[in-house]
């Protein structure tokens, strides 16, 4: 629906009757104008077809669902942002004493030095290199579609991308979010005041939880679609192979106790598909499909740890110099942390699902009008 009309030879003629309403006054993101246009109130409005008819969904999904991985990507680098920025914070902003330092003569020690603030920044370093790993597998996807030569690949490629594509969109939008949270709280009353700019980060990344489809949205269509749409058989031969990743990782006694909870994250989740498969209402099944979504994006998260955590114990064994022994065995700790602190909430929420729980639907519109 362009502003000027368009005649046959490509010349621009008139007014194609579009005005701007007004401006939208964001939280965020305000370096994007976004606003209300509209159309044909002061004459008609000539909208021209583009591709064959019948097909515009199907072209939407094409644009939506790259954009949907781009939006998750923007929700991590807005957390990265605010990570790096926290923890340059922690180790400079000294305040307080060791645990179990009773010497009031003893200097302060950076922030960086309590227990708290290390969980804080493992709580964000999990989520943020947890996301950007999921964002750069999806597109490692796109491209290894893009130059299969076996047919049978591309569309296995092309079955796991959309399978994946709401949690790429979901995940980060969610607990990249929460990261900006952690980075906020670590620099106390500074953090919430434009001195910094973490508060900016937060109201920038608060956003991506919406456009390109809310969170409900991306659950309706890992439930809705992807699961229904071939009985779960996809996401099963994707925990075959997540599996494969837990059962290699296990030889590693420092990861032993990490692959065996992602197994029984999987094992969980095997059953949950079976009880929202074998489920004939879609009301019920779609009343749980947005906490489904959270849980089946936090095995996956876990999973793409674990691969890390793996590569890393192996480079280990060549010697590496010391900034890259502590780049690689931070990865070993921050798996440990996300195995320890986040994968058992998915275990508990995937074996709520499988109850098919209803309280939310069983609660009456009017009840929220009081």
């Amino acid at each position: 629906v362009p502003k000027r009309r368009v005649d046959e030879s490509g010349a621009v003629g008139e007014s194609n009757n579009i005005a701007l309403a007004g401006l939208n006054h964001k939280m965020g993101q305000r370096g994007t104008t976004n606003c209300l246009l509209n159309f044909g109130e002061s004459g008609e409005t000539i909208g021209y077809l583009i591709g064959a008819p019948h097909r515009g969904l199907e072209y939407m999904f094409q644009m939506m669902n790259e954009a949907r991985i781009g939006v998750g990507h923007a929700a991590t680098m807005s957390a990265l942002a605010g990570y790096r920025h926290s923890a340059d914070y922690a180790r400079t902003r000294t305040q307080g004493r060791r645990a179990g330092q009773k010497d009031p003569s003893a200097p302060p020690v950076p922030i960086v030095e309590h227990a708290d603030i290390r969980r804080m920044l493992l709580a964000q370093k999990a989520a943020v290199e947890g996301a950007q790993a999921l964002c750069l597998y999806a597109a490692q996807l796109v491209d290894r579609q893009e130059i299969a030569t076996d047919a049978a690949e591309a569309e296995w490629l092309g079955t796991l991308l959309g399978l994946l594509t709401p949690v790429v969109k979901s995940w980060p939008s969610e607990h990249c979010l929460e990261a900006n949270k952690w980075a906020m709280q670590i620099l106390g009353g500074y953090g919430y005041t434009r001195d910094y700019p973490l508060e900016r980060l937060y109201r920038d990344n608060r956003l991506n939880h919406i456009h390109e489809g809310t969170f409900g949205i991306q659950g309706i269509d890992l439930v809705g679609r992807k699961l229904g749409g071939d009985k779960g058989d996809a996401l099963r031969r994707f925990v075959a192979q997540m599996r494969e990743t837990a059962a290699t990782a296990a030889q590693h006694p420092a990861l032993a106790n990490d692959a065996a909870r992602l197994a029984g994250a999987l094992d969980q989740l095997g059953v949950t598909v079976d009880a929202l498969l074998a489920c004939t209402d879609p009301a019920r099944r779609l009343a749980n499909a947005t906490v489904f979504l959270d849980a089946f994006g936090h095995v996956v998260i876990g999973w793409l740890w674990l691969w890390q955590a793996q590569a890393a114990s192996a480079a280990l064994g060549n010697n590496p110099a010391a900034d890259d022994r502590l780049f690689l065995e931070g990865k070993i700790l921050t798996c440990r942390y996300f195995m320890a602190h986040e994968l058992p909430l998915a275990i508990a929420r995937l074996a709520l699902c499988a109850t098919l729980e209803t309280t939310s639907l069983d609660a009456p519109a009017a009840l929220f009008s009081l």
